[in-house]
C-alpha cells in the first residue's frame, strides 16, 4: 500500500471556479507540486473518492455546520473502489476555529461491521501498524455512539491532487462532480440512489498547507482573481436535495436548536449554493 499522504493538521481556503479557470490553475501549479500518484494516467488526472458520512436521526451534524457551530465535526468512512479486497477508512475531520484537524484509520472491510457496531478493531484488522490510526478509530467510535450516528448519506466525486515531492506540508485538490443520496446502509459500493449534482459543473479548489502560508499560493489567488468561499459537500448537498430525504423516521430537530434559526440558515445557504449553480 502506498504512504497515506493525508494532513493530520492543516489550514484550507476553499473556491468555488469554472472548470476553464480549474485548467489554467492546473499549469500555474504544476510548477510547484507533482500529480499525485493515484491520477496519473486517468482522465482529469483524477481519482474517484467515496464517503458514507454518519449522522443522528435528527441530522445534528449536518444542523451544525448549517448554523456554523465553531467547534465542529463530521463523521465519515472512505473509500476508493469496489474492490472487496480494497480498505475502509474511518475519518474524522474536526474544525478548530480556522484550523482543519482530520484522525483517520484504515480497516480490512471485514472489520466494518463490528466497528460500526461500536466495536474496536484488533491488530489482524488494520492497515497499518501506526499506533494513531488505531487511536483514530477508537475516536471515532466513542463519537459514533455518543451522537447515536449512523449511515446518513453517500458522497462521491473526482478529485485531482497535487502534491508537494518533500513533504506533504503543501498540497492543491480540486473536486469535480460532487455528487450525494441518502445511504443508510455500510454496503460501500460505487452505486447510488437518485443523487444530486452539488455544485453543477463547478469545480471544487482547496489550497491546503500545514505551515506558513506559501508565497505563491498569494500570486496563484492574485493571478486568477481568486474569492475566497465555502463549501461544504455534505451540508449543500444536504440542503440542496432536500433533508427531508436524509431522515429516517420523520422530521425532527436537534434538541437546543430553534427551528425558526435553523431555517433561517437553512435558506442562506441554499441561496448561496443556487448563486453558486447560476455560474455553471
Amino acid at each position: 500500500m502506498a504512504e497515506d499522504r493525508m494532513q493530520l493538521q492543516r489550514w484550507e481556503l476553499k473556491y468555488v471556479i469554472p472548470e476553464e479557470l480549474a485548467l489554467a490553475i492546473r499549469e500555474f501549479v504544476r510548477a510547484y507540486l507533482e500529480i499525485d500518484e493515484y491520477g496519473v494516467g486517468r482522465p482529469n488526472l483524477s481519482y474517484t473518492i467515496h464517503n458514507l458520512y454518519l449522522d443522528s436521526d435528527e441530522l445534528a451534524i449536518y444542523w451544525g455546520t448549517i448554523n456554523g457551530d465553531k467547534n465542529r465535526y463530521k463523521l465519515r468512512i472512505r473509500f476508493y473502489e469496489d474492490n472487496p479486497k480494497a480498505p475502509i477508512f474511518f475519518e474524522i475531520k474536526r474544525r478548530m476555529n480556522d484550523a482543519i484537524l482530520k484522525q483517520r484509520g484504515g480497516v480490512k472491510r471485514h472489520a466494518v461491521a463490528g466497528v460500526l457496531a461500536g466495536q474496536f478493531p484488533g491488530p489482524d484488522d488494520l492497515v497499518s501498524g501506526d499506533a494513531r490510526q488505531l487511536v483514530a478509530i477508537q475516536r471515532f467510535v466513542e463519537l459514533m455512539i455518543h451522537d447515536h450516528a449512523s449511515p446518513t448519506a453517500h458522497v462521491f466525486y473526482e478529485r485531482e491532487a497535487w502534491i508537494s515531492a518533500s513533504d506533504n506540508s503543501v498540497r492543491v485538490t480540486m473536486d469535480r462532480n460532487v455528487q450525494i443520496a441518502p445511504e443508510f446502509e455500510s454496503r460501500f459500493t460505487a452505486a447510488m440512489n437518485d443523487p444530486v449534482l452539488v455544485f453543477g459543473r463547478m469545480v471544487i479548489l482547496e489550497l491546503k498547507f500545514t505551515g506558513r502560508f506559501p508565497d505563491w499560493f498569494k500570486e496563484l489567488v492574485r493571478v486568477f482573481g481568486l474569492k475566497q468561499g465555502s463549501a461544504s459537500k455534505y451540508a449543500d448537498g444536504i440542503a440542496l436535495k432536500g433533508e427531508s430525504h436524509f431522515y429516517r423516521d420523520g422530521r425532527r430537530w436537534p434538541a437546543g436548536l430553534d427551528p425558526a434559526d435553523g431555517e433561517a440558515n437553512r435558506r442562506a445557504r441554499l441561496e448561496r449554493v443556487a448563486a453558486t449553480l447560476e455560474g455553471a
